[in-house]
């Protein structure tokens, strides 16, 4: 197993070896004193910008995969509503395929978050090996890492920073007594220095997860099983960091810290930038677009059916209202002009020229030329 674990880290023990010397070198072009201990952190803080920049696809890559878990958590519950209280293995086994043809039909990779903590970790214990592996590089008890000659390293070693060497632990500090690496317990500058180093690598944690919590998962997410596991880790990883980094040197203490700030950054950058779909984040960009006359697009993937979609405009001829009631409309009767000499559809007497009807009668309702009009509807009897 050990054999196994070398031959992983003993690559990426020799390019953290390298980069630390390149830095190291740069700075002391620069100016800075070689022995400082300064400039060996700052070599440390070099390391760790381009570790991240080299993982700034893969974080992208992060971004994309969080957003749209974010996006298909409305799917997700429905499938774990359907399946909810059935523990039998078919129905088990269901809930496991209908999910995972979700992320196929969503092109959603939920693993794809983790890829950069995951590849990260090989170059934190590489660089923990490299800090630890200083003092007996420098007695000549160990090989040499690539440029990390045993002056180099026994430089390296005795370097230190506010009073506490970069390779020092909270426990124990290894020395060079007359060419031979010895364990000392470390000063109290030393622990002092390695609890600040724990409280701010803890506090920017904590931050760092607070604020994706509060300002890019939206409320519906708020309410899954996994956004109250993070609730859980949001508080329980900073006391994990306060047991375990009393076994870290210092200059781990310090890439852990650099790095924990660096995420910090690039996530407020990204929160602002690019927010989870129905965050607090997302809807402040949008108030900010509108209010610079910009448009805001909503970000959207296929494959998901929990929104109603558009119906078609078809050019039809728009119908006619029919009563909602369950008697029968009777047709309506076109109003037309009634010929001459017939009343309510049945033929008249047959009219003579002038108006006037056999017999020397005057029609109903139409007074004679000159004549004043009659009180009655019928004119004299």
């Amino acid at each position: 197993m050990n054999a196994m674990i070398d031959s992983v880290l003993h690559p990426l023990e020799w390019v953290v070896a390298w980069l630390m010397v390149g830095f190291h070198q740069i700075f002391t072009w620069i100016g800075l004193p070689p022995e400082a201990g300064f400039t060996w952190a700052f070599s440390i803080v070099g390391l760790v910008v381009v570790i991240r920049i080299i993982l700034i696809p893969l974080f992208v890559k992060q971004i994309h995969a969080s957003r749209r878990m974010q996006l298909i958590q409305p799917e997700m519950q429905k499938i774990q509503k359907k399946y909810k209280g059935k523990t039998d293995p078919e129905s088990r086994q269901a809930m496991t395929q209908e999910t995972m043809a979700l992320y196929k039909r969503t092109g959603t990779n939920p693993f794809s978050s983790c890829l950069p903590i995951l590849l990260q970790s090989p170059i934190f214990f590489a660089l923990f090996r490299v800090l630890n592996s200083l003092a007996g590089i420098a007695a000549g008890t160990k090989p040499s890492i690539g440029p990390l000659t045993p002056a180099v390293a026994a430089q390296a070693n005795a370097s230190t920073i506010f009073g506490a060497p970069l390779s020092a632990t909270f426990q124990h500090t290894l020395t060079i007594v007359h060419g031979v690496a010895v364990s000392a317990p470390s000063t109290v500058t030393t622990k002092i220095v390695c609890v600040v180093m724990i409280v701010l690598m803890s506090a920017s944690t904590f931050t760092t997860q607070r604020q994706l919590m509060m300002k890019n998962m939206p409320a519906s997410a708020l309410d899954n099983p996994f956004a109250k596991q993070q609730k859980v880790l949001l508080y329980l990883m900073p006391l994990m960091f306060v047991f375990s980094g009393v076994t870290f040197a210092i200059g781990v203490l310090l890439y852990w810290l650099t790095t924990n700030l660096w995420t910090m950054g690039q996530q407020f950058y990204t929160i602002r930038r690019m927010p989870a779909p129905g965050s607090l984040a997302e809807k402040a960009l949008q108030a900010r677009r509108i209010k610079s006359g910009k448009e805001h697009k909503k970000f959207t993937i296929p494959g998901l059916t929990h929104e109603a979609e558009p119906e078609e405009i078809q050019d039809s001829p728009v119908e006619e209202v029919k009563p909602k009631s369950g008697q029968r409309q009777q047709p309506k009767r076109k109003k037309r002009v009634k010929p001459t000499g017939q009343v309510d559809g049945k033929p008249g007497p047959t009219q003579q020229p002038g108006g006037r009807q056999p017999g020397g009668r005057q029609p109903a309702g139409r007074p004679q030329p000159g004549a004043k009009p009659s009180a009655t509807a019928d004119g004299d009897a």
